[in-house]
């Protein structure tokens, strides 16, 4: 029987002077090519959600995460249902190279109707949301 659970997925929606830093993806790539999102990737077999977002992060993006915030966990049909967890990254070590993308743009976060995805458009919006109400607890990494 063939499995039906979700692939774990994590998102990293790095904010910085009411913008977020999106992806415009390799032509190349298998899947969504040439759409612009949410840098993110696939959770490993075993490994946490933390780890999965530290790893993504040094490959997508050549950073390490020093201020992350869970945003929200949101559910995406793509070639298989993913759960994709969102977290809000405000300060990093390394300067960003897009090792994995075409491109990297800083997009107003008014802008986010630019996203491909339904999915990062209502991430983005979601975070605008617990900002406003102070609902993001940040978490600081040594």
């Amino acid at each position: 029987m063939e499995s039906t659970a979700p692939l774990d997925c994590v998102a990293l929606l790095l904010v910085d002077d009411r913008r977020v830093l999106v992806e415009r993806r390799k032509l190349t790539k298998r899947l969504a090519p040439g759409t612009l999102a949410i840098p993110g990737g696939h959770v490993e077999a075993g490994e946490t959600l933390e780890a999965a977002l530290l790893r993504e992060a040094r490959e997508e993006l050549a950073i390490v995460p020093r201020d992350t915030a869970f945003v929200c966990t949101l559910m995406h049909l793509a070639e298989e249902l993913r759960r994709l967890h969102y977290y809000a990254v405000r300060r990093w070590d390394g300067a960003i190279v897009p090792d994995e993308a075409d491109a990297v743009i800083w997009l107003a976060m008014h802008d986010a109707r630019h996203l491909d995805f339904d999915v990062d458009r209502t991430a983005v919006n979601e975070y605008l949301r617990l900002e406003r109400e102070g609902g993001l607890v940040w978490r600081t990494r040594a």
